[in-house]
């Protein structure tokens, strides 16, 4: 990022290639897939725009994904609604149901029910919860971390992770059965 902040274009091309995945599935988690590769774009121009004025006082990711929030925040706030893509799941964690390994009908149907339930409950989270989920769960980014991304205490966090854990187990609780 140093090299960045004095305008080498190859450091940024190599800064790039190696956080947009980062971005754009956060983004994409966020949002939808649709629109995750044009807010990712704009998150890299924000960071070349505001290079000479990088300080490393947190990590890269952190300050990166902090500009991320910001334009998501401000396109969901656009749409009024954002909608939120969660990742598919990998083949190898579902059992199979036929001799080929494949899935039947009724259990593609369930998972796909599953899959819809899911994505709504968490459409229906406030976004700072949504964003906190996500960096935690799919990221794997520390408490810390989520809170400098937040601007938030390490308390409100755990606090607004508990919530949102608690309001995705209440509205699937009837996909979860009866021992959960």
């Amino acid at each position: 990022m140093r090299l960045v902040s004095f305008g080498d274009d190859g450091a940024f091309r190599r800064l790039v290639e190696r956080h947009q995945s980062l971005v754009i599935a956060t983004v994409a988690r966020m949002i939808g897939i649709s629109d995750a590769e044009d807010i990712a774009q704009q998150v890299f121009l924000n960071v070349w725009k505001s290079a000479p004025r990088w300080r490393p006082e947190a990590r890269f990711t952190t300050w990166l994904l902090t500009i991320a929030k910001r334009l998501v925040f401000n396109e969901s706030r656009r749409r009024s609604r954002a909608r939120l893509i969660p990742q598919s799941r990998d083949a190898d964690d579902e059992g199979p149901d036929h001799p080929d390994g494949t899935p039947g009908p009724d259990q593609q149907l369930l998972e796909r029910e599953l899959h819809r339930a899911i994505e709504q409950s968490l459409e229906s989270l406030p976004e700072k919860e949504r964003l906190a989920l996500i960096l935690r769960r799919y990221e794997n980014m520390p408490y810390e971390e989520i809170a400098t991304v937040l601007s938030l205490s390490l308390p409100a966090v755990k606090s607004l992770l508990f919530r949102a854990r608690n309001t995705l187990k209440e509205k699937l609780t009837p996909y979860l059965g009866n021992d959960h």
